[in-house]
């Protein structure tokens, strides 16, 4: 059974795209880390779960929720051995969510930015389904193959970059530039800003993990 959850982190939240994706995809368990409790607030969605060292939010907001709510708080000392959104993306594996879509990742620290791609690891192997989103992009990651239909395409281009070391025998066909047996490198930008030729896009490799970017202008 499909659990759909929602992480609404500290970076940078277009208002009105955040509120459509909890439209959207009616999360079982939204999960308000450290800043990204902000929006929640100012547009009244009610997180299941908040964590987060509360160093970067209005100090009426986390008591509001403390004292008027009744929802399980998880504060961490801002020193620690982890970010806030690895924090969280943990506790929704804990929760059993299966399909999790997390909002305010991107944004002016590409420090954090990076940090979060790499997070999409934990919950990929874990066996989850795990998006970074915002107005422009949708980031995940695959393995071995994946089919990329227009219907369905969050944006104009598509973009891949290995995970963790070289990719080789990667294939794509249906694109603009097709590719066959190719071997992706950490400092290869062959594979940037590609787009759909056909209605699918194939894209198939034996073994390794690539970071899919799907963007728009």
């Amino acid at each position: 059974m499909n659990r759909n959850g929602v992480i609404i982190s500290g970076g940078t939240i277009e208002s009105a795209f955040a509120l459509s994706i909890l439209k959207e995809v009616q999360p079982e368990y939204v999960i308000g880390v450290d800043r990204g409790l902000t929006f929640l607030y100012q547009n009244q969605v009610m997180p299941t779960h908040i964590v987060g060292d509360f160093d970067s939010i209005s100090p009426h907001i986390i008591d509001f929720y403390r004292k008027k709510t009744t929802i399980p708080i998880q504060q961490f000392r801002p020193e620690k051995d982890q970010t806030d959104t690895e924090i969280a993306v943990r506790l929704a594996l804990e929760l059993g969510i299966t399909h999790l879509w997390i909002l305010g990742a991107t944004g002016t620290r590409l420090d954090h930015v990076l940090a979060n791609i790499q997070v999409l690891k934990i919950a990929h192997d874990a066996g989850a389904k795990a998006y970074i989103i915002d107005g422009h992009n949708r980031i995940s990651l695959i393995e071995k193959e994946a089919w990329l239909t227009k219907d369905n395409a969050y944006g104009t281009y598509f973009s891949l970059f290995p995970f963790g070391g070289s990719v080789e025998g990667l294939s794509i066909k249906g694109a603009k530039y097709p590719l066959k047996g190719h071997t992706v490198t950490p400092y290869d930008s062959r594979c940037v800003s590609n787009e759909w030729e056909e209605d699918v896009v194939e894209i198939t490799f034996p073994s390794g993990t690539i970071i899919l970017m799907e963007t728009r202008e």
